[in-house]
């Protein structure tokens, strides 16, 4: 039930002036919820950059230092499920402070860390707080821009995508001329000025808050389902011919076994379960959400396989390889500015399908690698067009799935749709990195052909990709 009482009603978000012109404090509620996808992102690419650096300067092993990411991941998938719960119980904006507090405050602490354990348990205690931020932007965003997300978020991403463009350079300026506990160090100033406007700008919502009990049991099954399979994928991926493969295998098991459960328990009970899956019945939801999924699909399983391809088969320095990925973050960057409009003048299904097909369309001729060497040109050409369809299809399709949810149920529709997002990527690098490891030994003297064949099944995702946005119903209610 909603907290407000007969008779009086509180504005949660601005209304937009009239169909076409959306109203300036919508603008500035998206400006400053985007500081926080922003920074996690931000963080995280130069965290991953520099953790060689890490390594060396704590004195300890490669092995060891990796859980300061794997430790951040892990945390966040513990507490994602938790997102729609307590925006119910507590209100999105003062969850949106205390997450964004603690981000910052656990960044202190991973700045003056004296050796690899405590800065190993300081990230975890950032990922906790870092696994709450993105979801909650989106939500956030989904109330106060209305039927106007589309175009809002088409220019508030921007900034975001910004991130791991910047990263790499971040990173490299950091450890060359102030050493490594300021690339935590350096998120103090931003996470205090976020804060604070966020405490100024964003509205009170104690009318969306709803007294719902906690569901336990499925905390304790969603929770660790999700740790344990991005934790296995992840060594999949990333070890071929890890000597505990059976362990890890079981592991895998034991995750699947613990959603399944989770998925009959809150089939059970409805709206009281942690997460209320009855939402993928909603119309334009459960397409929108598979679609997100394979999105995540192709934007992963792309980073894993171009880079490689460029520097082991096709011998490029980490720099030149480095310099043609660009071409798919800068077509990235032109397509986002013209979601909101083509979305609301074409509609989600259309603009989707056409990022998709186009995003194919960048894709296959590199199932060809194995015949022929591609000039470095028509490489660029080709990753832009990449860049340009996966732009195209993640924004008309979460407005998408957001239009049929009603407003009290957006805390709880942005966790699910988080988590079938989040479960895309891994999901994807590990199949293809398993394929790929098999066709190495099956090609050794031809690595390009091994990386054909690996393509070839990458074009298959991505065709699942252009079937899901079909799917997706033609225009926003």
């Amino acid at each position: 039930m909603s907290a407000t009482s007969p008779g009086k009603s509180k504005t949660t978000a601005p209304a937009p002036r009239h169909e076409g012109r959306i109203d300036p404090q919508v603008w500035k509620i998206a400006g400053v919820v985007m500081l926080a996808p922003l920074m996690a992102q931000l963080d995280s690419t130069v965290v991953n950059v520099s953790l060689s650096t890490l390594a060396q300067e704590l004195d300890t092993s490669l092995t060891t230092i990796q859980w300061v990411s794997s430790g951040y991941l892990l945390a966040l998938a513990l507490t994602l499920p938790l997102t729609g719960w307590l925006v119910d119980r507590l209100g999105a904006k003062r969850v949106y402070l205390i997450c964004f507090s603690i981000f910052t405050l656990t960044s202190l602490f991973c700045g003056i860390a004296t050796d690899a354990s405590s800065l190993i348990v300081s990230r975890v205690l950032q990922g906790m707080a870092g696994g709450l931020l993105t979801p909650m932007s989106q939500m956030m965003m989904a109330r106060t821009a209305g039927p106007h997300m589309a175009r809002v978020m088409g220019f508030a991403v921007m900034p975001v995508m910004i991130g791991p463009i910047l990263g790499p350079t971040l990173a490299g300026v950091i450890l060359q001329h102030a050493g490594w506990p300021w690339i935590f160090l350096v998120n103090l100033p931003v996470g205090i000025l976020a804060t604070l406007l966020a405490w100024r700008v964003l509205p009170p919502d104690r009318d969306m808050r709803v007294r719902r009990n906690f569901d336990a049991l499925g905390f304790l099954m969603l929770a660790p389902a999700l740790a344990m399979l991005l934790h296995s994928l992840e060594t999949l991926a990333s070890t071929a011919d890890a000597a505990d493969a059976e362990a890890i295998w079981l592991e895998l098991g034991a995750a699947v076994l613990l959603l399944a459960a989770f998925l009959w328990h809150a089939a059970r009970r409805g709206g009281a379960a942690l997460i209320d899956i009855r939402l993928f019945r909603a119309r334009s939801f459960a397409p929108s959400a598979v679609t997100q999924f394979l999105t995540n699909c192709m934007t992963y399983g792309g980073q894993l396989l171009f880079p490689l391809y460029l520097i082991a088969a096709r011998g490029y320095s980490p720099s030149r390889a480095g310099i043609l990925l660009a071409a798919m973050g800068i077509g990235l960057l032109c397509a986002f500015p013209w979601m909101g409009r083509l979305t609301d003048r074409f509609g989600s299904r259309r603009v989707a399908t056409a990022g998709a097909l186009l995003g194919l369309a960048g894709t296959l001729p590199f199932m060809l690698v194995g015949l022929y060497d591609m000039p470095d040109t028509v490489i660029c050409v080709l990753l832009w067009m990449r860049g340009m369809g996966l732009g195209s299809i993640n924004i008309p399709s979460m407005s998408s799935a957001y239009a049929s949810i009603p407003r009290e149920k957006l805390p709880v529709a942005t966790t699910a749709l988080n988590i079938v997002q989040r479960l895309g990527g891994p999901i994807a690098t590990t199949c293809l990195a398993i394929w790929l490891h098999a066709s190495l030994a099956a090609h050794e003297a031809r690595q390009a052909f091994a990386f054909s064949s690996t393509f070839a099944v990458f074009c298959v995702i991505h065709a699942l990709g252009v079937v899901a946005a079909l799917t997706i119903p033609a225009r926003r209610k």
